[in-house]
């Protein structure tokens, strides 16, 4: 039974056989920035795709997770065309890796607003900021149910009114 499975399991299943033709689309949109994939950029970003969804014990259907973060770090100050596929092979071991450390508790789409807004911002452009610093707080954060889990300065969190009217009844009793 086991060789079965590993043979069923050594069969990608899961690959999108049309996984470079979509991500070679998004070149459309990218050149307007500078930045265009080859079809060896693009397959090698499915190949990493694969690897570090296998080395997080992931499964994930389609590929679409490279053209979200394709299309929504395009824009970007930081990335130029000499960088981009290094840059971009990053994001995906470092979206996979959040997933794993969020427990899934954030949406991919909401996760990638929150790594491309972290990277313009707070991190400068920085992948190890936006991996060690940022995305460690935001697991952190949802770990420990934090209701604004994308605040990285909870000291600085602003009460909402059901909150204030909280702790001010709290200082009523004290």
């Amino acid at each position: 039974m086991d060789n079965n499975l590993a043979a069923i399991f050594s069969i990608n299943l899961f690959s999108d056989p049309t996984a470079v033709t979509q991500i070679l689309s998004l070149n459309e949109k990218t050149e307007q920035y500078g930045l265009v994939l080859s079809p060896a950029d693009a397959s090698a970003l499915v190949q990493t795709r694969a690897e570090v969804l296998s080395a997080n014990g992931r499964i994930e259907v389609g590929s679409a997770t490279i053209g979200k973060l394709v299309d929504a770090f395009c824009d970007s100050a930081y990335i130029n065309q000499r960088e981009y596929t290094a840059i971009m092979h990053a994001l995906i071991e470092i979206f996979y890796n959040a997933k794993n450390e969020t427990l899934d508790r954030i949406s991919d789409d909401e996760l990638i607003d929150f790594m491309k807004y972290s990277f313009e911002t707070s991190c400068g452009g920085s992948l190890d900021l936006l991996a060690g610093r940022e995305l460690n707080k935001l697991a952190e954060n949802l770990r420990f149910g934090v209701k604004n889990y994308w605040n990285m300065h909870p000291e600085e969190e602003v009460l909402d009114e059901d909150e204030k009217k909280y702790e001010a009844k709290e200082h009523d009793y004290e």
